[in-house]
């Protein structure tokens, strides 16, 4: 081969190569490209039955160009349904757009795609609802009839969903579009988004990553799946759309670091810059200086100032305000600002949901006021509102055509109840009419209409029960980071850096702002760093010298030599089987009683990531209570109470009447009541006395 000949070689290999790499580094989710998002029904069948109606909710994000959506509903109607009388009919944001009659071939049980219009989309959170009307009786012109309502159904199986069709748009919003994006569905959902620090990371480089973390994944609406924290690696990276690197400056890997803004001074500033734009979004967070490289990752978690931020860099000094506002626990809840009307009859519903942190549950002396009025058509013998908390009915009132104009309903609220965190209020009206069976359905009457006067007054308390029924206090206090200590093995593996990363994505989703403080630990860490933290111990009896220091305190222990976990009085174990299974474990902590310990171990890395899914959002957080839980590879979970008394000594009287604002009020007119009466009585014998005195000397 001659040296043209050669030369025509390596340049047609080159042409060949460049593609390959080009594509390699492309974004997963390209620009241009068309891509379908399919968002399935609730995760559980449910039906209609007679007149009544099914709402599905499904996202549109600001960054998808949308070109179509279908509508796919699998379902089954009721064997004796009269199919030329029955009709269900689909709308989107409560406009109409489609009326079918269901067939009865295939015993009832059929599919159709319906394609919407997607001029009625709204970009955010939209409104499918299914109307039905359901007869199985025919209708005679003569007489009324009375259709038996239990055979009027049809069921929605949950292999139904809405896709929609779209192009992503391209990234030219700055850091906030890229933000919006990292935690957008479509990305999360096919595990795009990456969050990534250097090989052997730094406490520092840790924390300013896990406080990103929590706010990326308090923004992921995906029930179950995580935003994954990995070594910045080739092979980490090279399958992502979207990449964030929290490095110190002096570990940034050199094809990002060039760059990067020159100009920046990184020893007194925090640069946040976005890079690669067209081919795999990349936004690197560095500092020379540890402390503001751990404000940059407090900025980031602020989903507030994150998605205000239209450039692609962001310098970060000291005086810049990062801090998010406190979250405010008010006794007064207002349910509505403008008021909520419900039409139509039968019954209907309002749902309000209220914010309370996990670790904060209802007192007592609680109540609802329910302010309301309501048609003057309806059969008063058969209508009342029902208000309910988190569907546990908590009284009633029958409706009264003299106060259908203004009403008023007062309810206590019942501590037996037993709720803590959020909850939902249903306010449920029965709106039954005078000879129902003759009237035509309008739609439009009767009413009930919800003023903005309705309001609930909340008392609540302090949970502080070091059981994960309450989890995860201590670890968050009224959504805030509670002086949380992670203590992790000297060597990390992928395994390691995902359990931390599942541990911090249900703890962001908690987490209301972005104070209070994570601090990282090697095992190596002193018992002074720890006496004054709530403890993340992550780690097997071989690799993390805190879980072995402490494995006589664990309720499940490990055998002399750290392989296996060993029988208690709760579960007998085998020594393989002992040997494969994980384990959390939430104690008081051995360097400081009223602080809490928690262990995310088992004998194998392997072992500690399959135990970590369980608290790694709310879709497995069901299978958590007590104090211990232990998980296999099969996937099965047990979980135990070894404690018999928990948590912080109870709150003194004292204590209990200076937060509740309403005793207190009381407490203090009494005293004044008494010292007036004191001060009374004493004036009175003064002026008794002296008069006494008066008559002796006279």
């Amino acid at each position: 081969m001659n040296k043209k000949q050669m030369m025509i070689w390596v340049l047609c290999l080159s042409l060949f190569l460049i593609p390959i790499r080009a594509a390699s580094a492309a974004a997963a989710v390209p620009v241009g490209e068309k891509l379908i998002y399919e968002t399935a029904f609730t995760g559980t069948d449910s039906s209609l039955q007679g007149t009544s109606s099914q709402q599905q909710y499904f996202t549109v994000m600001d960054y998808w160009n949308v070109e179509g959506l279908k509508v796919n509903l699998h379902f089954q109607i009721s064997q004796i349904t009269a199919d030329q009388i029955s009709s269900v009919t689909l709308s989107l944001n409560g406009s109409p757009f489609y009326s079918f009659r269901p067939s009865l071939q295939n015993n009832g049980e059929q599919s159709i795609s319906v394609n919407a219009p997607k001029s009625f989309l709204k970009n955010g959170v939209n409104t499918l609802s299914i109307q039905g009307y359901l007869r199985t009786a025919k209708e005679n012109n003569q007489v009324c009839y009375v259709d038996n309502t239990p055979d009027n159904w049809l069921h929605l199986f949950n292999t139904s969903d809405v896709a929609v069709s779209y192009t992503t748009k391209a990234l030219s919003g700055g850091i906030g579009d890229f933000s919006e994006r990292f935690s957008g569905m479509d990305y999360v959902k096919k595990g795009q988004s990456l969050l990534s620090v250097p090989d052997n990371a730094s406490g520092s480089e840790l924390e300013a990553a896990t406080y990103a973390l929590s706010g990326f994944a308090k923004a992921n609406t995906l029930p179950g799946t995580t935003l994954p924290l990995l070594p910045y690696r080739e092979e980490s990276v090279k399958d992502k759309g979207l990449v964030i690197l929290v490095a110190l400056a002096d570990r940034v890997p050199g094809e990002l670091k060039q760059q990067l803004d020159s100009s920046v001074d990184l020893a007194g500033h925090a640069l946040i810059q976005l890079v690669n734009k067209n081919t795999r979004p990349t936004l690197v967070v560095t500092s020379k200086d540890e402390s503001l490289l751990i404000k940059a990752g407090r900025l980031l978690a602020s989903r507030q100032l994150v998605s205000q931020i239209s450039s692609d860099t962001k310098v970060v000094d000291e005086a810049t305000d990062v801090s998010s506002p406190a979250f405010a626990i008010s006794s007064n809840v207002t349910f509505t600002e403008t008021g909520d009307k419900l039409t139509g009859p039968n019954h209907q519903e309002q749902t309000y949901f209220v914010s309370l942190p996990s670790n904060r549950s209802i007192a007592d002396s609680g109540k609802i006021s329910l302010d309301f009025r309501y048609a003057e058509n309806l059969d008063f013998d058969r209508s009342l509102v029902t208000v309910s908390i988190n569907n546990t009915p908590v009284g009633s009132k029958k409706l009264t055509k003299e106060l259908a104009n203004g009403d008023i309903l007062n309810l206590a609220i019942p501590q037996s109840l037993n709720i803590t965190g959020n909850f939902s209020v249903t306010v449920a009206f029965d709106l039954e009419m005078q000879n129902a069976i003759c009237t035509p359905n309008t739609g439009q009457m009767p009413w009930a209409y919800i003023s903005k006067e309705t309001a609930m007054h909340l008392n609540t308390k302090d949970r502080t029960d070091l059981l994960f029924n309450n989890y995860p206090y201590p670890f968050l206090r009224d959504e805030i980071f509670n002086h949380v200590a992670v203590v992790l093995p000297q060597k990390m593996d992928n395994y390691s850096y995902l359990s931390l990363s599942n541990v911090f994505n249900l703890l962001g989703q908690y987490a209301g702002g972005n104070t209070g403080d994570i601090h990282y630990y090697t095992d190596t860490v002193g018992a002074d760093n720890l006496k004054d933290n709530n403890i993340i111990a992550i780690g097997s009896y071989k690799n993390n010298k805190v879980i072995r220091d402490n494995n006589d305190k664990l309720y499940f222990r490990y055998s002399k030599d750290g392989s296996s976990f060993i029988s208690n009085e709760k579960m007998s174990i085998d020594e393989q089987y002992g040997a494969e299974i994980g384990t959390l474990q939430l104690l008081e902590s051995p360097y400081q009683s009223g602080r809490g310990f928690m262990a995310v171990t088992g004998a194998s890395t392997e072992d500690i990531y399959l135990v970590s899914k369980l608290i790694a959002s709310e879709k497995d957080k069901w299978k958590v209570y007590g104090d211990s839980v232990t998980a296999d590879k099969d996937g099965n979970v047990s979980a135990y109470r070894f404690k018999t008394i928990t948590g912080a000594a109870k709150d003194s009287v004292i204590t209990q009447i200076t937060d509740r604002s309403d005793v207190l009020g009381f407490v203090v007119a009494v005293v004044l009541a008494v010292m007036l009466m004191i001060v009374s009585l004493l004036l009175l014998l003064r002026k008794h006395m002296k008069k006494r005195g008066d008559k002796h000397e006279t």
